[in-house]
């Protein structure tokens, strides 16, 4: 019996469906019209003689037996990924493509800082930015869709290997009338719940900080939360509230020309800037060469602070 193997492109529309569960959407994922993807996958239920995708006009749902086929294809994708990263720029290191995930929260506000400092020193690297939240893009990166991802801890960073780079304060920002004669440091036991401002769920840095300043049982109003830092800062110099902000962005100038204030918490409250990747990836040793360059990156001298409108959302 002549055995027809799957491509690696057509795993790569199946995992992509899977993802997305929309033709559209995976097919934009894949860079093909949706018709080439529906044909590719048709291809590969013929080729294998079994029906992967029940197929109508409002859902698309994967057969039990298409729940078994792309669980194994997104191990067959990882493992050829791991394969090309063997040979990726030969002896030299950080050549040719990275793709990196970053979370909203600090994506405008690292990468800007480092970027002249990766550049310089990886001049041959071909860097490739998705902007996800932490939970999406660590699933990402253990299906292989992603090399490695910028995050922030604590986060549940289990079968990933992680390379703490620097710790990123937590402030608290508030309008300058809001808390009169304001100390140096505020004590995390001072911040009123009641004025305060977070991010919706599924942003780390809202249970991050909390934890960080020892408060966790602190709960923002759910029709005060932000969908971004940017936000949340509006929100404060609109006179909603207060909010927690970390250091980077603050060095970016996020409420440069606003009027607020920032105070850092006593205890020194921070999450943790970190970069993961998977363990046991080829390329460890390319990844330490870039947590180096972006720690050097956040040594140079920093210019005048440049906010973009909007970040993440």
């Amino acid at each position: 019996m002549t055995a027809f193997l799957p491509t690696l492109k057509q795993l790569q529309y199946l995992t992509a469906l899977h993802i997305h569960g929309h033709f559209g959407r995976a097919a934009e994922a894949c860079f093909v019209t949706q018709s080439t993807l529906s044909a590719g996958l048709a291809e590969l239920e013929s080729l294998l003689g079994v029906r992967l995708v029940e197929r109508n006009r409002r859902v698309v749902r994967f057969t039990p037996m298409g729940e078994r086929v792309v669980a194994k294809a997104y191990g067959v994708l990882r493992e050829a990924d791991e394969l090309a990263g063997l040979t990726v720029g030969g002896d030299k290191p950080l050549a040719g493509p990275l793709r990196l995930g970053v979370i909203p929260t600090i994506a405008p506000y690292l990468l800007p800082r480092v970027g002249g400092e990766i550049r310089a020193r990886y001049p041959d690297l071909k860097l490739y930015l998705r902007e996800e939240m932490s939970g999406p893009a660590a699933e990402a990166l253990g299906r292989g869709m992603l090399d490695a991802v910028l995050l922030a801890l604590p986060w549940d960073t289990h079968g990933l290997a992680v390379m703490p780079l620097f710790d990123d304060a937590f402030h608290l920002v508030f309008r300058a009338g809001d808390l009169p004669d304001p100390p140096p440091m505020v004590a995390p036991a001072a911040i009123d719940p009641h004025h305060l401002l977070l991010l919706e769920d599924g942003h780390c840095l809202k249970d991050q900080s909390l934890s960080a300043c020892g408060r966790p049982e602190l709960r923002a109003d759910a029709a005060n939360r932000g969908t971004s830092l940017v936000t949340l800062v509006q929100m404060v110099a609109g006179g909603l509230g207060q909010t927690l902000v970390p250091q980077m962005a603050l060095d970016a100038g996020i409420i440069a020309g606003s009027g607020l204030v920032a105070r850092p918490l006593k205890g020194g409250a921070a999450r943790t800037i970190a970069l993961a990747w998977r363990t046991g990836s080829p390329r460890e040793a390319e990844f330490r060469l870039l947590g180096d360059a972006i720690v050097a990156g956040l040594a140079r001298p920093q210019p005048p602070a440049m906010v973009p409108q909007t970040f993440g959302e």
